[in-house]
């Protein structure tokens, strides 16, 4: 953890989608325009709620996004599954930043609630994961964490035990 800075701008995250943040075979973050943010302004492996890491990161929303042309035309909406996939992919940012091994990849998550839209009057989203468990055994390695979306300050999605593992194969 200590060879990584606890903040990461547009470019060290582009960095990460190329596979030049962890190295080849690790971690590796989507390139655009599924990658579902602009910025990490703070990650951790001790912090939160829980004292097992934490990640938070903000995503500018602008009328031009790709999904608002298609999802659905007239009605433009962002679609929930991108709002999750935004959870998943910063908590595998965040095995990846600890300095552990493999490729992300998503297990599941327990339960998720949806309470409101992304139109595109919105500005800004804000992901807030807090992990309840990080395990790393010479067989496993996999985050579990909640996690909150909020737009422009009002939670939107909540997410409950969601899980992201790495391997090396």
């Amino acid at each position: 953890m200590a060879q990584y800075p606890s903040s990461f701008d547009k470019e060290d995250l582009l960095k990460c989608s190329r596979g030049e943040l962890f190295g080849p075979g690790n971690a590796q973050l989507p390139a655009p325009p599924m990658l579902m943010m602009d910025r990490i302004t703070e990650i951790s492996g001790d912090g939160g709620a829980h004292g097992k890491g934490h990640v938070l990161a903000e995503f500018d929303i602008t009328p031009d996004l790709w999904f608002f042309d298609c999802h659905f035309p007239g009605n433009p909406i962002m679609p929930g599954c991108l709002g999750l996939d935004g959870l998943w992919q910063l908590t595998g940012f965040n095995l990846g930043w600890r300095g552990w091994l493999g490729r992300g990849y998503a297990l599941g998550v327990g339960e998720v609630k949806l309470t409101g839209m992304v139109r595109p009057d919105r500005k800004k989203l804000t992901y807030k994961i807090d992990f309840t468990k990080a395990i790393q055994t010479r067989r496993l390695t996999m985050g579990v964490a909640d996690g909150i979306v909020e737009a422009d300050g009002e939670v939107i999605y909540q997410v409950k035990d969601m899980k992201v593992a790495l391997s090396e194969s």
